[in-house]
């Protein structure tokens, strides 16, 4: 396979939300991308079709970013079409719905386990294996999906605001160490979608969100659109900016 002329970017956890988002925009500008997830091939398969129908080339694989050899057959596969890797996005994760902080109980040792495994371990495994084709590109970068819960402790359990404040360092370390590749991280607070609402069940996920759009200084909650346009300014048009965690969340984490 010939170098693709377009831009390529590997997206985990790329079958809906943030991922799916992101993948649609960066169709739109003429970006082919690889979309990985674990359970939800055939929503993935969808998110590719529609890439494509906006004039690009996209594929969907099923891979587990807790996975080293997965996360070595998603580049592979990547390569082998298009021998290029501009960007990755690492937006693959995971959380376990414990909210009382408090009650330790919620929570054990293989909670916590697991969720790094996916929210660190996988984001640190995928750069690991894209390094050194990151670094033929004109522009290489890597965004990491962290969250508003690694900077200010809160969020859906322990485990989850441990993992993403762990993330938001190794963010920072990677960007000190890994230039010319410019590594940020990108921090929503409560992201409108139905993960969310499938998680907290309707009846909280409406509580909240109106009491977001209540209190917060900008009056919103943030959407999968909205994240994604954030990503794409920082891997196209934030050329100048690494080591960054950015917060989008309308302001909430100003009343907390």
């Amino acid at each position: 396979m010939s170098k693709s002329k377009n831009p390529v970017a590997i997206i985990t956890g790329g079958s809906r939300g943030v991922g799916k988002a992101t993948a649609l925009l960066l169709a739109s500008k003429g970006w082919n991308v690889t979309l990985t997830c674990t359970s939800s091939l055939k929503d993935a398969l969808k998110v590719a079709q529609q890439c494509i129908e906006l004039g690009v080339e996209a594929q969907a694989i099923s891979a587990d970013v807790g996975d080293i050899d997965a996360c070595k057959e998603t580049v592979n596969e990547t390569l082998a079409r298009w021998a290029r890797i501009d960007c990755l996005i690492n937006n693959a994760g995971t959380t376990k719905f414990a909210f009382n902080h408090g009650d330790l109980d919620s929570l054990d040792a293989e909670d916590f386990l697991h969720i790094y495994k996916i929210n660190v371990v996988g984001p640190f495994q995928m750069v690991k294996v894209c390094k050194q084709h990151l670094l033929k590109s004109h522009n290489p970068s890597v965004i990491n999906l962290s969250s508003i819960a690694g900077i200010k402790g809160i969020g859906s359990s322990l485990a989850y605001a441990s993992s993403k404040g762990a993330l938001n360092t190794m963010t920072k370390s990677m960007a000190r160490n890994l230039g010319p590749i410019r590594v940020n991280a990108v921090c929503p607070g409560f992201i409108q979608g139905d993960w969310l609402r499938k998680g907290l069940g309707s009846d909280t996920y409406d509580m909240a969100l109106a009491n977001i759009e209540n209190t917060t200084p900008l009056g919103l909650a943030v959407t999968a659109d909205q994240v994604a346009q954030a990503i794409y300014n920082l891997m196209e048009l934030s050329t100048v900016v690494t080591g960054e965690t950015v917060i989008l969340d309308g302001g909430y984490h100003l009343t907390v």
